[in-house]
């Protein structure tokens, strides 16, 4: 008989060595593991701002489109009467996208937030710097209109044609959140606005690309059931870009 190992020793039966750990994640892999910590929309109802604000909105930032393509007012003689029944909310959107890949809208009730709307546009991020670049910038989401009977929302229509700075630049789409697009805005929470670009993480740029972004508060006003704006609110001084995001049916 082989000898027996007493009770309470410190030896053991299997000697087999202790399975090694898995080394960890790169961090860009673990980026795109992590547990999201952004919060659904809230439902409160908004509240409308001061009247002033949204007047002084729109007359600083209202378009100035010559393209006979884009159905979008000229202002002209002062207000629009389309201004005489809005009402407004303050939300954050991001557009961002790879250098060399197209550009996508997130519309978010705050940084912190899930996002209530994502849109895929045709156009690319090189493209939409470049108009930028100019200091104004118009983009234009156009569908067709519905039945007065139709109730469907405009930011739920799921195509839209788009036109940037009067020009026809493609198509938009509605589109749910990809894991990508959470993953980008979990890592802008802590930007409330600002530009600049993050480490590439798609298997179509690679690890060297990079995914440039602008973020920005915007004033949302309702004009009708047609047709919805987001204007962006700049600080006060600021001599940056102006932003304005149309979406109308026509």
């Amino acid at each position: 008989m082989g000898e027996l190992i007493p009770r309470g020793s410190s030896a053991s039966i299997d000697d087999s060595p202790e399975t090694p750990k898995p080394p960890p994640l790169p961090p860009l892999l673990q980026t795109q593991r992590q547990q999201l910590s952004l919060v659904q929309p809230s439902q409160r109802k908004k509240h409308r701002p001061k009247v002033f604000r949204v007047l002084r909105s729109v007359f600083r930032t209202f378009p100035i489109i010559t393209s006979p393509a884009c159905k979008i007012p000229v202002l002209s003689g002062g207000l629009p009467d389309s201004t005489r029944g809005i009402s407004g909310s303050k939300v954050t959107g991001t557009l961002f996208g790879y250098r060399r890949g197209r550009v996508s809208l997130s519309v978010q009730e705050n940084p912190r937030c899930l996002p209530s709307l994502v849109v895929e546009l045709t156009m690319q991020t090189s493209v939409l710097q470049r108009e930028m670049s100019t200091g104004m910038l118009r983009i234009a989401l156009e569908c067709e209109k519905r039945s007065d009977k139709d109730k469907t929302r405009v930011l739920d229509e799921p195509l839209w044609t788009t036109f940037c700075n009067g020009k026809k630049s493609g198509y938009g789409v509605k589109r749910e959140a990809s894991e990508e697009d959470l993953n980008v805005m979990e890592l802008l929470k802590a930007v409330s606005m600002g530009a600049g670009v993050l480490p590439g993480t798609s298997e179509v740029e690679g690890p060297d690309g990079e995914l440039a972004y602008m973020r920005a508060h915007f004033e949302r006003v309702v004009g009708s059931k047609d047709s919805e704006t987001l204007y962006m609110i700049s600080p006060e001084g600021d001599t940056g870009p102006e932003l304005s995001i149309f979406f109308v049916r026509v």
